[in-house]
């Protein structure tokens, strides 16, 4: 038994640890993340000197105005922009169950944009909304005892919102339901199971500022491992709030609380608050958005819960596929 600890001792020291694959990970963050901007940075130069006001955020986008416009859209989530949100985070997770460091992990989610016009056009316009979540972890780390983990890499469970959104002015409103689809390759890495549940988005917009919320509550529906898994019952809600700056800039806080009415008490809430940075600019005739943002969990699961979290996002801006509202009203 002694020889065992020891040879596991050993294997331990010989790999990485903990802290400098987070760093490892971080740094690459940073350097792409400083690279793009630098591709931005000449792409704006060049748009400069080709069309009338250079400043990024007159830069005129032709379905969407300025790219100052696009960006607070895209802060918008029921606005008419089409775009392929994708995000990478780097997480950091602890608990009563690991000493020390926490276990950095990193994962990507794929957020294609498709708001279809349903009736009205401009700001009378009626949407149909859908936005499927499609989480793919490249390193997850999985508690499998006190102080020990296996890191996964898989496709999680995709969940899939779908809302109408009327006409309101300055308001953000939204409602309709939100599926979830047990398409996890790894059975830690999702639910295993089908769900439904209300998903709904409530906010305020004015020209200075967008802030809201974004609920989903999801109810298993079925599922198997012969009934050994408990059915899903939990809540995810998005809270936003964005204040607009020149140049297309925006600082704001998007992070995402968090309930699982399965955990026992002290597992069941993470409530994580940070602030986030975007800058809107145009490359190659495209708008895109880029964002970076911290957060920090002040309530999270006792037992094992993420505790902070570095987020980058990339959202490049795609032609509409439906521009003609589909029962008219134009």
């Amino acid at each position: 038994m002694g020889r065992k600890n020891k040879m596991r001792r050993e294997r331990r020291s010989f790999g990485p640890s903990r802290m400098t694959k987070a760093r490892y990970i971080l740094s690459m963050i940073l350097v792409v993340m400083f690279v793009l901007l630098g591709g931005t940075a000449r792409a704006e130069q060049a748009n400069s000197d080709s069309e009338k006001g250079g400043d990024s955020g007159e830069v005129i986008h032709p379905e969407h105005g300025s790219l100052a416009e696009v960006g607070k859209k895209l802060s918008d989530p029921t606005s008419n922009v089409w775009a392929l949100f994708t995000e990478f985070d780097l997480s950091f997770s602890s608990g009563d169950i690991n000493q020390g460091a926490a276990n950095p992990g990193f994962r990507m989610i794929f957020q294609p944009i498709m708001p279809f016009p349903l009736y009205g056009t401009g700001d009378d316009a009626w949407r149909f909304i859908t936005r499927p979540i499609i989480p793919v972890f490249f390193s997850q780390p999985i508690p499998t005892g006190f102080n020990e983990n296996n890191n996964l890499a898989g496709l999680g469970d995709i969940q899939l919102p779908m809302l109408v959104s009327p006409a309101a002015e300055h308001w953000i409103l939204a409602l309709g339901p939100t599926w979830l689809f047990p398409t996890a390759t790894h059975d830690v890495l999702g639910k295993q199971q089908w769900g439904v549940g209300p998903a709904g988005v409530l906010g305020y917009k004015t020209k200075e500022w967008t802030g809201g919320i974004f609920p989903q509550w999801t109810f298993g529906i079925g599922g198997w491992n012969d009934n050994k898994t408990p059915t899903v019952n939990n809540l995810n809600m998005l809270y936003f709030f964005f204040y607009n700056l020149p140049n297309a800039w925006q600082v704001g806080t998007n992070p995402s609380i968090t309930y699982d009415n399965n955990g026992t008490p002290g597992n069941r809430w993470n409530v994580p608050i940070g602030i986030t940075v975007s800058k809107t600019t145009q490359i190659d005739g495209v708008p895109v958005k880029f964002q970076i943002g911290i957060e920090y969990s002040v309530i999270k699961q006792s037992t094992y819960g993420q505790q902070a979290m570095i987020k980058f996002n990339i959202i490049p801006v795609i032609k509409s596929l439906v521009q003609n509202p589909i029962f008219g009203g134009m």
